[in-house]
């Protein structure tokens, strides 16, 4: 299955303590991608949480769509990383790298997107980077209450 990696580092004034304890709590995925309204069926399982989240589509500014995705969020010593798997085939991994930076944190965020069409696969790798760059400002935002 073909895919596209996608790549944006930046910086959070919240130690990496606090962005860790941020991104491994599901309800956190609200907002941070401009897509996600929701999460749903929350299910922690040792080592990982399972979840659903419903991205929220517009076409042509008066239709909705509402995209119910199957997540798996599993933190780590360095971050959090998982894997998301979208009806119509798209997959998606990610991995957020966390280091101390200064009195911050330096986050790494990385994403994998793989889908069988091409025409599928560049648009939700293109709709993967504007949410992947909101996200940057959206956590840099959130890390200063964190």
């Amino acid at each position: 299955m073909p895919g596209i990696e996608l790549r944006n580092v930046f910086q959070v004034t919240a130690p990496p303590s606090a962005v860790l304890a941020h991104l491994s709590e599901p309800s956190s995925y609200v907002g941070l991608s401009p897509l996600v309204v929701a999460v749903r069926e929350v299910r922690r399982e040792p080592g990982q949480t399972r979840f659903v989240s419903v991205e929220r589509f517009r076409f042509f500014g008066f239709l909705r769509y509402d995209n119910l995705i199957e997540v798996t969020l599993r933190p780590t010593g360095e971050g959090v990383e998982g894997e998301v798997d979208s009806p119509g085939g798209v997959r998606l991994g990610y991995r957020f790298g966390l280091a101390a930076h200064g009195a911050g944190t330096r986050v790494e965020d990385v994403l994998t997107v793989h889908a069988t069409f091409g025409p599928v696969l560049r648009y939700a790798a293109r709709k993967a980077r504007e949410v992947q760059l909101a996200r940057a400002g959206v956590l840099a935002d959130r890390a200063r209450t964190l």
